[in-house]
């Protein structure tokens, strides 16, 4: 099957089969990632040399090991015959390997860019309007409900006010601040 490369330098011949290889483990890899291979009770190809396992991108992985020779066989293939120095051509062949390592980096925190944050944080109400549901005592005398929409999702929470007078159900209230978990709303 790889007659052709029984002929060739033994450098071209190692950049050849490095290319090869990559390229085999990166197509299983990428139909893994696509089909959802990464999950279950499989084991994990990727091992890292730092305790950051929230990272999104680790520097020493199986994966960016492959992106590596990847890109160092193949570019070692193309320019095999254009570069004349072995030395100087081992050196793009690096060069290029460690560009696709940071090109993977760059794809990745493109991605990372477009996921959404809907964790419910209490913070994230200050200024936001709700509606009264049950009624809240005056003058911090007590908790009522009110109810208050955060990313197109209802919440039902506890709720005091400041204000002189009840506030009664039905009434919109806007939240001014947190106090010790409950919503300190004022009318509008």
């Amino acid at each position: 099957m790889f007659e052709f490369l029984q002929n060739l330098e033994p450098l071209h011949q190692g950049f050849w089969y490095t290319a090869i290889a990559a390229s085999f483990i990166f197509l299983i890899q990428t139909v893994l990632t696509f089909v959802g291979g990464s999950h279950g009770d499989t084991i994990h190809a990727d091992f890292s040399g730092d305790s950051h396992a929230d990272s999104p991108f680790q520097l020493f992985s199986f994966r960016n090991l492959i992106n590596f020779l990847l890109g160092f066989g193949w570019s070692g293939v193309a320019f095999y015959g254009s570069i004349g120095s072995k030395s100087l051509l081992i050196f793009v062949a690096v060069l290029v390997g460690a560009g696709f390592i940071f090109l993977f980096f760059i794809l990745i925190m493109q991605i990372l860019k477009l996921t959404e944050d809907n964790t419910f944080k209490m913070e994230n109400l200050i200024g936001k309007a709700g509606e009264v549901y049950l009624t809240i005592p005056a003058d911090m005398g007590g908790k009522g409900k009110i109810t208050i929409s955060v990313n197109g999702t209802s919440h039902e929470l506890p709720a005091m006010t400041e204000e002189k007078e009840n506030i009664p159900s039905g009434d919109s209230v806007r939240v001014t601040y947190i106090y010790d978990k409950i919503l300190v709303v004022s009318k509008i």
